[in-house]
């Protein structure tokens, strides 16, 4: 037999589970690293829907990984932001299914420019307290400003990006108050400028809306825009501002003062003046629209008075109509009015037929006055007789004058005398005659007319006649 060693690969170095070897470097790290301070930057911030965040922190030679558990978000004591040095306390744990380890945060504080930092929280704090920051103060940007002011470096892209932008967009007048936007006074004169564009009272050079412009930089560059003379200009301005200070990551307190913040210069230009094309064309369209709408209103115009036209009717036709209807009406009268008349004349004549004739009631009428006067004739000589008898058959006192006898018969014979002139035969008999119309006396001679009959009563009986013409004009004025 072969005397070789039959001692196993490796020797006596202790073999492990992937997990074992993954838990003992966990255990390592936070028996090691149980409570750590760690300076950087912060990178890679990323705030997840479940609430945790995840990050990283670096400096010049390295980077490690950091997690802040949702529970501890709250109890930072600053909100993590990409590219700010911070503090970050916590512990340092390992993460075997990636094997990779990483920094679990539960506080973190600015480091390097935490003093700058904590100046700039405790001055927004201020601020916020006094209202500065309220919506509520944001003023509306002009629609299409006549002038724009620009607070920025003379030297640099900002100026140059403005000016070109709005010249593409809308060119509009643009006027530069040149100021140092970092450094030592550089918050003194943006703060003056600022201030200078608010006082100025000529429509000729007054802006208005205002640009307060600069490009990135560290927190030092920007610091002049987080200066409280500057904020308190801005709050103060009497012409709305935008702010464009830094790059869109970058954030410093002028643009929570002013009325719009954008997160560029040439963003904050776009903001200022609209785009002339759509201008042009919106009005085209809105042009179209209305040419659209007055044509469609004229066609429903026109549809609804021909609508109404065609309602209405013709009038040459209904002229027509009525003078064909009022030629018919007038025939109609022409014949109704004789068939009237005849109608009428019928009716008369039934009417005529049943009356009585108008010599029969004249005739009626003589024979009761006859009677009446034979009768009242001989009342009359009746009570002459009985008053004469009565004379006669008195026996006169002897003492009784003859005279007065004399007189009462005179007074007697007068009387008889009066009823015998009051008599209708009397007058009658002294050649009156009675002229009457159907059966009515005639007082009037305007009342006759010419072939009008009449009657006329004598003392011996009666006569009919018609009358002529006018006496005075004829002697021969009735026909008996």
């Amino acid at each position: 037999m072969d005397d070789r060693d039959t001692t196993p690969l490796g020797g006596n170095t202790p073999e492990y589970s992937v997990s074992e070897i993954s838990g003992a470097i966990k255990r390592t790290l936070e028996t090691g690293f149980a409570r750590v301070r760690v300076r950087g930057e912060i990178t890679e911030c990323k705030r997840y829907p479940s609430g945790h965040i995840y990050m990283s922190l670096k400096d010049e030679g390295g980077k490690i990984a950091a997690v802040v558990w949702r529970g501890s978000v709250s109890r930072l004591g600053l909100a993590p932001e990409n590219g700010t040095e911070v503090i970050a306390t916590g512990r340092v744990s390992a993460y075997g299914e990636r094997s990779n380890y990483q920094l679990v945060v539960d506080r973190l504080e600015f480091a390097g420019e935490g003093a700058l930092l904590a100046r700039i929280e405790a001055l927004r704090k201020t601020l916020v307290a006094e209202g500065l920051f309220d919506e509520a103060r944001k003023r509306p940007l002009p629609f299409l400003p006549s002038r724009i002011g620009v607070v920025t470096s003379r030297q640099g892209a900002v100026l140059h990006d403005i000016c070109t932008t709005i010249g593409r967009r809308f060119p509009r007048e643009v006027l530069l108050w040149p100021v140092a936007v970092q450094g030592e006074g550089a918050a003194e004169q943006i703060a003056a400028a600022i201030a200078a564009v608010s006082a100025l009272d000529d429509p000729e050079l007054r802006p208005d809306v205002l640009i307060v412009a600069r490009g990135g930089g560290s927190l030092e560059d920007l610091m002049a825009f987080s200066d409280e003379r500057v904020l308190r200009a801005v709050a103060a301005c009497s012409v709305p501002v935008i702010s464009a200070v830094g790059h869109e990551t970058d954030t410093t307190l002028i643009d929570y003062v002013s009325d719009r913040r954008a997160p560029t210069p040439t963003a904050a230009a776009e903001m200022a003046v609209p785009l002339r094309s759509e201008l042009l064309a919106d009005l085209e369209h809105r042009s179209a629209r209305l040419s659209g709408g007055l044509v469609q209103m004229m066609q429903g115009a026109r549809m609804r008075l021909d609508r109404a036209a065609a309602a209405m009717p013709d009038l040459p036709g209904v002229v027509g109509t009525m003078r064909m209807r009022l030629d018919d009406r007038g025939q109609r009268l022409d014949l109704a009015l004789p068939v009237q008349a005849t109608r009428a004349r019928a009716r008369l004549v039934g009417v005529e037929r049943r009356l009585p004739g108008v010599e029969m009631l004249i005739g009626r009428r003589r024979a009761r006055v006859e009677v009446v006067g034979s009768g009242l004739l001989g009342a009359l000589r009746h009570f002459r007789q009985h008053v004469r008898g009565r004379y006669d058959r008195v026996a006169m006192p002897a003492s009784l004058p003859g005279a007065a006898i004399r007189l009462q018969a005179a007074r007697l014979e007068g009387v008889v005398g009066r009823l015998e002139a009051v008599s209708p035969l009397a007058v009658l008999g002294r050649g009156y005659a009675l002229v009457q119309e159907r059966g009515k006396p005639v007082v009037s001679a305007a009342a006759l007319r010419p072939g009008t009959k009449i009657s006329l009563t004598f003392a011996d009986g009666v006569r009919g006649a018609r009358v002529e013409r006018d006496v005075e004009r004829d002697q021969g004025a009735l026909d008996l």
